[in-house]
């Protein structure tokens, strides 16, 4: 969160303190005196500063969907107001706190739409990413989450690239497009182990053609390897393991690799025009497709 914010989070969190420890009575009475008025006064006769902290004060008490609620009314109470934007990307933050993340991604967008330009826009943004992001399941679940993290994830990196929150983006979207890739294998590995080799082939082929970046490539060109031996395309085989003895040596996929072909009196060289052989003379050049 911005410094202007996280000064106000201490100031909140010092008033919380300072009510607590002057009251023995129960939580009541002290979010009564917190606001500076009786407990059920309505809440336009505060002031847009008062539910403001209002709403901090039940960020504190790990209260989150109450406390969008209040950063919720500041807006509606005073509208357009310095405490009326505040009080809409806090909202946004205590809905993705309270894991309520459509309502999350509902306030940030409005940020967003009204405040293209504010500061803390880059992080209405990350926010609209996160709510999809930490919503992303194992891979064996529809990925479709996984893509629209990644567009969001996008988003901050390329209009907020100086921004406090682009090298985060930049992390969690390399591990989205990893996980990506995790599920192209998966239903590879299901194929494979069904013996459909072209099925599984086509999965393992995306995988090393478009997330050549991932961990996952050096087990693709291995199942590629297992596959193409079990159609007889030994061409094939060979310049997969050829991919994996030049860029992925050290890794145990390339020994599997080796010992297949080798077991077969097969060498790990490019072989054959194939789309492999075009991979690997991109790889040469020293740059992947």
């Amino acid at each position: 969160m911005k410094r202007k914010t996280a000064r106000l989070s201490l100031t909140a969190a010092v008033l919380v303190s300072m009510t607590l420890s002057g009251c023995g009575g129960g939580g009541g009475g002290a979010v009564a005196r917190f606001l500076g008025g009786p407990a059920d006064a309505p809440l336009d006769t505060f002031t847009a500063e008062q539910i403001f902290e209002r709403g901090e004060f039940e960020l504190e008490r790990k209260r989150e969907d109450d406390a969008a609620f209040y950063f919720g009314e500041v807006e509606r109470l005073y509208p357009y107001s310095e405490w009326a934007k505040r009080g809409l990307i806090m909202q946004a933050f205590s809905y993705h706190k309270d894991k309520d993340y459509e309502n999350s991604r509902g306030a940030a967008q409005r940020f967003i739409d009204v405040y293209p330009t504010d500061d803390d826009a880059a992080y209405a943004q990350y926010l609209l990413a996160l709510s999809y992001y930490d919503q992303i399941e194992d891979v064996g679940r529809d990925q479709g989450l996984t893509f629209q993290a990644l567009q969001g994830l996008r988003t901050v990196i390329e209009l907020y690239p100086d921004s406090e929150y682009a090298r985060s983006a930049i992390l969690k979207f390399d591990l989205a497009f990893d996980h990506l890739a995790g599920k192209e294998m998966e239903i590879g590995r299901y194929y494979l182990r069904r013996d459909h080799y072209t099925a599984a082939i086509n999965r393992f082929r995306v995988v090393v053609e478009d997330f050549q970046t991932t961990t996952h490539t050096p087990e693709a060109l291995h199942r590629l390897v297992e596959a193409y031996l079990s159609l007889g395309l030994t061409q094939e085989a060979q310049t997969a393991g050829a991919i994996l003895g030049h860029n992925y040596k050290g890794t145990d996929w390339y020994e599997d690799s080796f010992k297949l072909l080798t077991g077969r009196g097969l060498e790990l060289e490019a072989a054959g025009d194939g789309w492999l052989r075009q991979v690997y003379r991109q790889m040469l050049q020293g740059k992947w497709l």
